[in-house]
Protein backbone atom coordinates (compact mmCIF):
# COMPACT_ATOMS: atom_id res chain seq x y z
CA UNK A 1 0.00 0.00 0.00
CA UNK A 2 1.34 3.39 -1.02
CA UNK A 3 0.97 6.38 1.30
CA UNK A 4 -0.47 8.43 -1.56
CA UNK A 5 -3.24 5.92 -2.29
CA UNK A 6 -6.72 7.31 -1.55
CA UNK A 7 -7.45 4.19 0.51
CA UNK A 8 -4.33 4.75 2.61
CA UNK A 9 -5.27 8.37 3.24
CA UNK A 10 -8.74 7.38 4.43
CA UNK A 11 -7.38 4.49 6.46
CA UNK A 12 -5.11 6.76 8.46
CA UNK A 13 -7.16 9.97 8.61
CA UNK A 14 -8.71 9.29 12.03
CA UNK A 15 -5.61 7.66 13.50
CA UNK A 16 -7.42 4.46 14.41
CA UNK A 17 -8.68 1.39 12.57
CA UNK A 18 -11.18 -0.84 14.36
CA UNK A 19 -10.13 -4.50 14.18
CA UNK A 20 -12.97 -6.95 14.60
CA UNK A 21 -13.71 -10.64 14.83
CA UNK A 22 -17.37 -11.27 13.94
CA UNK A 23 -19.14 -14.57 14.59
CA UNK A 24 -22.60 -13.62 13.29
CA UNK A 25 -23.29 -11.88 10.00
CA UNK A 26 -26.31 -10.17 11.56
CA UNK A 27 -23.95 -8.19 13.79
CA UNK A 28 -22.00 -6.72 10.87
CA UNK A 29 -24.18 -3.72 10.01
CA UNK A 30 -25.00 -2.74 13.62
CA UNK A 31 -21.33 -2.73 14.63
CA UNK A 32 -20.33 -0.75 11.54
CA UNK A 33 -23.02 1.82 12.28
CA UNK A 34 -21.96 1.99 15.93
CA UNK A 35 -18.37 2.68 14.92
CA UNK A 36 -19.44 5.40 12.51
CA UNK A 37 -21.48 7.13 15.21
CA UNK A 38 -18.28 7.29 17.23
CA UNK A 39 -16.28 8.73 14.34
CA UNK A 40 -14.35 5.60 13.31
CA UNK A 41 -14.85 5.04 9.58
CA UNK A 42 -12.24 2.35 8.89
CA UNK A 43 -12.46 -1.25 10.01
CA UNK A 44 -10.67 -4.54 9.45
CA UNK A 45 -12.60 -7.81 9.63
CA UNK A 46 -10.27 -10.67 10.49
CA UNK A 47 -10.52 -13.94 8.60
CA UNK A 48 -10.72 -15.93 11.81
CA UNK A 49 -14.39 -16.80 11.47
CA UNK A 50 -16.57 -18.01 8.62
CA UNK A 51 -18.73 -14.92 9.05
CA UNK A 52 -15.98 -12.49 8.03
CA UNK A 53 -16.50 -12.40 4.26
CA UNK A 54 -20.33 -12.38 4.27
CA UNK A 55 -20.15 -9.74 7.03
CA UNK A 56 -17.97 -7.61 4.76
CA UNK A 57 -20.50 -7.98 1.95
CA UNK A 58 -23.27 -6.78 4.27
CA UNK A 59 -21.27 -3.77 5.39
CA UNK A 60 -20.25 -2.68 1.89
CA UNK A 61 -23.86 -2.98 0.74
CA UNK A 62 -25.57 -1.31 3.71
CA UNK A 63 -22.93 1.01 5.21
CA UNK A 64 -21.00 2.41 2.23
CA UNK A 65 -19.55 5.21 4.37
CA UNK A 66 -17.41 2.61 6.14
CA UNK A 67 -14.00 1.76 4.69
CA UNK A 68 -13.99 -1.98 5.30
CA UNK A 69 -11.14 -4.38 4.66
CA UNK A 70 -10.08 -7.91 5.44
CA UNK A 71 -7.31 -8.97 7.81
CA UNK A 72 -5.50 -12.23 8.60
CA UNK A 73 -4.96 -12.90 4.90
CA UNK A 74 -2.42 -15.72 4.96
CA UNK A 75 -3.15 -17.52 1.67
CA UNK A 76 -3.10 -16.25 -1.89
CA UNK A 77 -6.62 -17.49 -2.58
CA UNK A 78 -7.89 -15.37 0.30
CA UNK A 79 -6.81 -12.26 -1.60
CA UNK A 80 -9.28 -13.13 -4.37
CA UNK A 81 -11.98 -13.96 -1.82
CA UNK A 82 -11.48 -10.61 -0.14
CA UNK A 83 -11.66 -8.75 -3.45
CA UNK A 84 -14.81 -10.62 -4.48
CA UNK A 85 -16.43 -9.70 -1.18
CA UNK A 86 -15.73 -6.01 -1.68
CA UNK A 87 -12.68 -5.46 0.52
CA UNK A 88 -11.25 -1.95 0.29
CA UNK A 89 -7.89 -3.18 1.58
CA UNK A 90 -6.13 -6.25 2.94
CA UNK A 91 -3.83 -6.94 5.88
CA UNK A 92 -1.73 -9.92 6.91
CA UNK A 93 -0.09 -10.82 10.22
CA UNK A 94 3.26 -11.57 8.56
CA UNK A 95 5.31 -10.92 5.45
CA UNK A 96 4.36 -13.63 2.97
CA UNK A 97 5.75 -12.48 -0.38
CA UNK A 98 3.36 -14.71 -2.32
CA UNK A 99 0.39 -13.07 -0.63
CA UNK A 100 1.80 -9.56 -1.23
CA UNK A 101 2.35 -10.40 -4.91
CA UNK A 102 -1.20 -11.77 -5.21
CA UNK A 103 -2.60 -8.58 -3.67
CA UNK A 104 -0.67 -6.46 -6.15
CA UNK A 105 -1.87 -8.62 -9.05
CA UNK A 106 -5.47 -8.22 -7.88
CA UNK A 107 -5.09 -4.48 -7.25
CA UNK A 108 -5.89 -4.81 -3.55
CA UNK A 109 -4.24 -2.14 -1.34
CA UNK A 110 -2.29 -4.28 1.11
CA UNK A 111 -0.31 -3.92 4.34
CA UNK A 112 1.83 -6.92 5.37
CA UNK A 113 2.78 -7.52 8.99
CA UNK A 114 6.34 -6.92 10.17
CA UNK A 115 8.27 -7.42 13.42
CA UNK A 116 11.92 -7.49 12.27
CA UNK A 117 14.20 -5.66 9.80
CA UNK A 118 14.12 -8.78 7.61
CA UNK A 119 10.34 -8.53 7.42
CA UNK A 120 10.60 -4.91 6.31
CA UNK A 121 13.14 -5.78 3.65
CA UNK A 122 10.93 -8.55 2.25
CA UNK A 123 8.15 -5.99 1.81
CA UNK A 124 10.27 -3.23 0.27
CA UNK A 125 10.61 -4.69 -3.27
CA UNK A 126 6.81 -4.59 -3.56
CA UNK A 127 6.70 -0.87 -2.81
CA UNK A 128 4.87 -1.31 0.50
CA UNK A 129 4.93 2.02 2.36
CA UNK A 130 2.44 1.20 5.12
CA UNK A 131 3.29 -1.82 7.24
CA UNK A 132 1.45 -3.48 10.10
CA UNK A 133 3.59 -3.82 13.25
CA UNK A 134 2.46 -7.04 14.93
CA UNK A 135 2.38 -8.12 17.68
CA UNK A 136 3.22 -4.66 18.99
CA UNK A 137 2.97 -5.13 22.72
CA UNK A 138 4.75 -8.43 23.25
CA UNK A 139 7.57 -7.61 20.81
CA UNK A 140 8.70 -4.48 22.63
CA UNK A 141 6.18 -1.79 21.72
CA UNK A 142 7.13 1.58 20.30
CA UNK A 143 10.75 1.29 21.52
CA UNK A 144 11.28 -1.86 19.46
CA UNK A 145 9.53 -0.41 16.43
CA UNK A 146 11.62 2.78 16.48
CA UNK A 147 14.80 0.68 16.61
CA UNK A 148 13.95 -1.56 13.67
CA UNK A 149 12.45 1.30 11.65
CA UNK A 150 15.48 3.57 12.01
CA UNK A 151 17.55 2.13 9.10
CA UNK A 152 14.62 2.73 6.75
CA UNK A 153 13.60 6.19 7.99
CA UNK A 154 14.81 7.85 4.79
CA UNK A 155 12.24 5.82 2.85
CA UNK A 156 9.34 7.44 4.68
CA UNK A 157 7.70 4.20 5.75
CA UNK A 158 4.73 4.34 8.12
CA UNK A 159 3.46 1.70 10.53
CA UNK A 160 0.17 0.56 12.03
CA UNK A 161 0.75 -1.19 15.37
CA UNK A 162 -1.67 -3.87 16.49
CA UNK A 163 -1.64 -6.33 19.36
CA UNK A 164 -1.49 -4.96 22.87
CA UNK A 165 -2.57 -1.50 21.76
CA UNK A 166 -5.38 -0.02 23.87
CA UNK A 167 -7.01 3.23 24.95
CA UNK A 168 -4.35 3.78 27.62
CA UNK A 169 -1.26 3.44 25.41
CA UNK A 170 -2.48 4.37 21.93
CA UNK A 171 -1.17 7.94 22.18
CA UNK A 172 2.30 6.63 23.04
CA UNK A 173 2.31 5.23 19.51
CA UNK A 174 0.39 7.96 17.72
CA UNK A 175 2.65 10.80 18.85
CA UNK A 176 5.50 9.25 16.85
CA UNK A 177 5.83 10.40 13.23
CA UNK A 178 6.39 6.86 11.96
CA UNK A 179 2.89 5.82 13.04
CA UNK A 180 0.15 6.10 10.43
CA UNK A 181 -2.63 4.83 12.71
CA UNK A 182 -3.21 2.23 15.41
CA UNK A 183 -5.25 -0.93 15.12
CA UNK A 184 -7.84 -1.09 17.86
CA UNK A 185 -9.36 -4.44 18.75
CA UNK A 186 -10.58 -3.08 22.09
CA UNK A 187 -12.98 -0.66 20.41
CA UNK A 188 -15.38 -3.40 19.33
CA UNK A 189 -14.24 -6.52 21.14
CA UNK A 190 -15.73 -9.91 20.41
CA UNK A 191 -17.63 -9.82 23.71
CA UNK A 192 -19.08 -6.38 23.07
CA UNK A 193 -20.27 -7.44 19.62
CA UNK A 194 -21.72 -10.73 20.85
CA UNK A 195 -23.70 -8.95 23.57
CA UNK A 196 -24.88 -6.21 21.22
CA UNK A 197 -23.42 -3.36 23.26
CA UNK A 198 -23.52 -0.92 20.39
CA UNK A 199 -23.58 2.19 22.60
CA UNK A 200 -20.38 1.07 24.35
CA UNK A 201 -18.72 0.49 20.98
CA UNK A 202 -19.73 4.00 19.92
CA UNK A 203 -18.30 5.39 23.16
CA UNK A 204 -15.05 3.48 22.68
CA UNK A 205 -14.76 4.70 19.09
CA UNK A 206 -15.39 8.30 20.09
CA UNK A 207 -12.79 8.12 22.87
CA UNK A 208 -10.19 6.72 20.48
CA UNK A 209 -10.81 9.43 17.87
CA UNK A 210 -10.70 12.14 20.52
CA UNK A 211 -7.38 10.79 21.79
CA UNK A 212 -5.96 11.04 18.27
CA UNK A 213 -7.35 14.51 17.68
CA UNK A 214 -5.90 15.74 20.98
CA UNK A 215 -2.43 15.25 19.51
CA UNK A 216 -3.15 17.84 16.82
CA UNK A 217 -1.74 15.68 14.03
Amino acid sequence: MKLADPVAKRLTAKGVVAVLMIDRVDDAVPVAEALLRGGVDAMELTLRTEAALPALESITASVPEMLAGIGTIIKTEQVTQAMNSGAAFGVSPGTNVDVIAAAQDEGLPFAPGIMTPSDIERALPFGCEILKFFPAGSSGGIKHLKNIAAPYAHLGLKYVPLGGVNQENMTDYLKENIIAAVGGSWIASKDLIASGKWDQITTNASSAVQAFESLGK
